[in-house]
């Protein structure tokens, strides 16, 4: 019975954590990165460029080995992909399938924060004779996921083009191909049933371009409209800034169409080539610049389209870099932020995707890079064992419980102590270990809270944070109040229930 009781609570409290997994505060721009480059960089090289650029997201089109070893004790979360040709062995083989998961995400876990799998990329649109394995591939991965205790870290979903939906403008009347309807029901139920998102392909770029001049470029690119060119949907009077918008929304609609509530939309791929050919007049680089520019400022405003307002649009650029080995129109080779050596192909302020903000009003406690790693397990436990302080975010299934080391878990905690504490003469030294920093280290759903700079002098706070583990030391006792709660519930429950 105490077993049963303990398994009970703990399916109850993940779920919870579950949840609030797609529920978070704050949205985020991640980076897709496509390896069709003829002098790709290395990955640990990769991984540089993307701590540089302070990238906290990143979706791969496949489950690379080197990559996702590069990426470990990064805390930068990532999206894995098991590419079309896999698809439909998987969809045959509950084998097959466990296996995958055991080499390209168990393996990998817990150092590299693998929380989601994309199973295909488009597959519907792209190779529709592999639909009917499908859906049987995102159960099979599942249930391998559950097997091995990771369906609550590790997401399943399958992206989908905008090419699924006929009709998308005006958005309140937009519906999936009823070609595709069986599958696609399919696919939102096991959404559905996961607690997973819909992985949306959006690309204003292709909206406009086909679109025969039916709506301005500036609806593309998010820039204002006159007034004469507003853009609403006749049915609900909602008004369009963005072709981003309306393109999320039409598939909220579409979703809602087949009687589903509350799956998330989270957009896997959206972007603008910057240079295409003598027919692609629209592939420039003013363009491409101030459409990403001005997507990052509108994901970041934590908004979702008008129909679900309260939805931030969580979003992945396409892409890192320049795929020159790409067929097809020069503007598939095109989509590249940078260039392999790690410089920009156009302003961007990519420092600000991974909501690493900087203010020099507001400032943060955080643990020192490379800090001793004793010093750090002393701070934390101290830190945590003030009544003040409140380290359950930390714990196991907590917000920022990973990336698991001594230095995420004493910058949580040095920086709660110190928010509730400077005030009365708290300080943000512990032992030397420590510094304030005015870049805000949130990160995913974790996030830290701030407090106001009520003076100007003395040392300026670093102005710079990479927010990236170290390991434990060997054979060291781990930080304090490792204790999972769920049992400890599940403990007293059970207590309750059977003492007279």
């Amino acid at each position: 019975v105490l077993s049963l009781t303990f398994r009970t609570f703990d399916v109850l409290i993940s779920g919870f954590l579950e949840l609030g997994n797609w529920h978070q505060v704050g949205a985020y721009v991640g980076i897709n990165i496509g390896t069709d480059v003829s002098d790709l960089p290395s990955a640990l090289e990769i991984v540089a460029i993307l701590k540089a650029h302070q990238i906290t997201h990143v979706r791969l089109f496949d489950a690379d080995a080197r990559m996702l070893t590069a990426l470990s004790n990064t805390s930068i979360e990532v999206m894995v992909g098991v590419t079309n040709y896999e698809v439909l062995g998987i969809g045959e083989s509950p084998s097959t399938a466990a296996a995958w998961i055991n080499k390209n995400v168990a393996a990998y876990l817990p150092s590299t924060n693998i929380t989601a799998i994309a199973v295909g990329s488009e597959v519907l649109s792209s190779i529709p004779n592999a639909a009917p394995v499908l859906v049987p591939a995102m159960n099979y991965l599942h249930k391998a996921l559950v097997a091995s205790n990771l369906n609550f870290q590790v997401k399943v979903s399958t992206s989908q083009t905008m090419d699924v939906i006929p009709k998308p403008f005006p958005p309140s009347t937009a519906t999936f191909n009823s070609t595709w309807n069986s599958t696609i029901y399919q696919i939102l139920q096991f959404l559905k049933n996961t607690n997973s998102f819909y992985m949306l392909n959006a690309y204003p770029y292709y909206g406009y371009t086909n679109g025969n001049g039916i709506f301005p470029i500036d609806y593309a690119l998010f820039r204002p409209l006159s007034s004469i060119k507003q853009i609403v949907d006749p049915n609900t009077l909602f008004h369009y800034n963005s072709m981003f918008d309306a393109m999320v929304d039409a598939t909220y609609y579409s979703i809602a169409a087949f009687n589903f509530s509350e799956i998330p939309i989270v957009v896997t791929e959206t972007g603008w080539p910057w240079q295409g050919g003598a027919n692609e007049p629209d592939a420039t680089v003013e363009n491409a610049e101030t459409y990403n520019n001005n997507l990052i400022r509108r994901i970041l405003n934590d908004s979702g389209p008008p129909s679900q307002p309260n939805i931030p649009i969580n979003t992945y650029i396409y892409e890192l870099f320049n795929e020159d080995q790409r067929t097809g129109p020069l503007s598939e080779k095109n989509w590249g932020l940078l260039f392999t050596n790690g410089s920009a192909v156009y302003s961007l302020n990519l420092a600000s995707t991974g909501r690493v903000t900087s203010n020099s009003s507001v400032v943060f406690c955080i643990a020192k890079e490379g800090a001793d790693s004793s010093k750090l397990q002393a701070g934390l436990n101290w830190a945590c064992s003030q009544s003040q302080v409140n380290c359950s975010a930390i714990q196991v299934g907590g917000a920022c419980y990973d990336p698991d080391t001594y230095e995420n878990h004493a910058s949580y905690a040095y920086n709660d102590y110190y928010q509730k504490m400077h005030s009365v003469g708290g300080t943000c030294d512990f032992d030397g270990t420590a510094t304030t920093t005015t870049n805000n280290p949130s990160y995913g759903s974790c996030i830290f809270t701030g407090s106001v700079n009520s003076t100007s002098t003395g040392t300026p706070p670093p102005s710079s944070f990479t927010f990236g583990p170290i390991s434990p030391p060997s054979g060291g006792t781990p930080p304090c109040f490792r204790v999972d709660t769920t049992h400890i519930v599940g403990l007293l429950i059970f207590l309750a229930l059977v003492l007279p």
